[in-house]
């Protein structure tokens, strides 16, 4: 009786690989989408659209002025997005702007950003500084009249002050145009170009810091691999990692090079850090002669103090992307190789 119920549920309820397959391709929908989803976001959308059309014309009428962006993102729900648009900065990128305006202590970006007259001295822990989410630097937007100034003063001064202008990449710092305020057709197919280009942008291999490690060993003609080390792999296969930078080989690796730039902040900074000491002992153990230096930079770690300590006491030694610190690389190389 079983068998014959077992015969049964596989004619009428089992489907063949050839049966599934050709349901997958008839019945294929080829883009999910919601249309109640779909409604709702594009009344989004054009509401965005509307208050930049209606800037245009108050900007034609009257002239460009910081007033009509200051109360564009106080009074209108969606007005700091529509600035967003308008100048192709993205919300991630403005909190990581706020980050930097809170943590570094520079004469002219606090005096253009107003920073005197908003910012409370926050109690920084030894994790570092929080950083604000997006519903933060709204708030702070609709109570803070000096906070939301400086963030207009931001858009329209921003490239200008020099120490943006050496510290944003270039490819953000042109966001930061006036001209984009002032809707000159140039500079708004300037925004579309660099929201179609940014993932491309991030993705291309010379925007990694990694490749300039691999410059400056090409300079000095140091042979280098990456990947696992067999010793690990044999004896820790569990806890290996594979190396960003081993010099000169895999067989003899007289220098381990690790690199990581971080311009965002997240929980897994802490898995990072404390992989990184036991990887420190493992490479003590096994290859007691080899190095193990890293290259640790970038907002990310700045912040997150108490995973920074950790993740640098894995290292032998320390480097940043500072030009002093790249010189100072360059002399340790030079050391590794005679």
């Amino acid at each position: 009786m079983f068998s014959f119920l077992k015969k049964l549920f596989k004619r009428y309820f089992m489907k063949s690989t050839d049966e599934k397959f050709k349901k997958v391709i008839d019945k294929n929908t080829f883009y999910f989408y919601n249309k109640e989803f779909e409604e709702s976001y594009e009344g989004y959308v054009n509401s965005i659209k509307e208050l930049l059309l209606n800037l245009k014309n108050e900007i034609e009428l009257n002239g460009l002025k910081k007033e009509f962006f200051e109360k564009l993102i106080f009074e209108k729900e969606n007005g700091l997005r529509a600035l967003l648009a308008l100048t192709g900065f993205s919300n991630e990128n403005l909190k990581r702007i706020t980050t930097l305006i809170r943590v570094v202590d520079d004469a002219e970006l606090n005096r253009i950003l107003l920073k005197d007259k908003w910012f409370k001295k926050e109690n920084i822990s030894d994790d570092g500084i929080t950083e604000w989410s997006d519903s933060k630097i709204t708030a702070m937007i609709k109570t803070e009249k000096y906070f939301r100034q400086g963030i207009v003063n931001l858009f329209f001064e921003g490239a200008t002050i020099p120490f943006l202008a050496k510290t944003l990449p270039l490819f953000e710092l042109k966001k930061l145009s006036i001209s984009k305020l002032q809707y000159q057709i140039p500079d708004l197919i300037d925004t579309l170009i660099r929201y179609k280009e940014k993932g491309s942008y991030s993705g291309k291999k010379e925007n990694n810091p990694e490749t300039v490690i691999e410059n400056i060993l090409e300079e000095f003609k140091v042979t280098f691999e990456r990947g696992d080390l067999s010793e690990l792999i044999t004896n820790a296969p569990d806890s290996k990692r594979t190396m960003d930078f081993i010099i000169p080989n895999k067989k003899n690796p007289l220098l381990i090079i690790e690199s990581s730039y971080l311009v965002t902040t997240s929980s897994g900074q802490g898995d990072k850090s404390k992989t990184e000491i036991s990887i420190d002992a493992l490479l003590k153990q096994h290859y007691p002669k080899s190095k193990f230096i890293g290259f640790v930079d970038g907002i990310g770690w700045y912040v997150r103090k108490g995973d920074l300590k950790r993740m640098v006491s894995a290292y032998e030694d320390v480097f940043t992307f500072h030009e002093d610190e790249l010189r100072r690389f360059k002399v340790l190389l030079k050391d590794t190789i005679k």
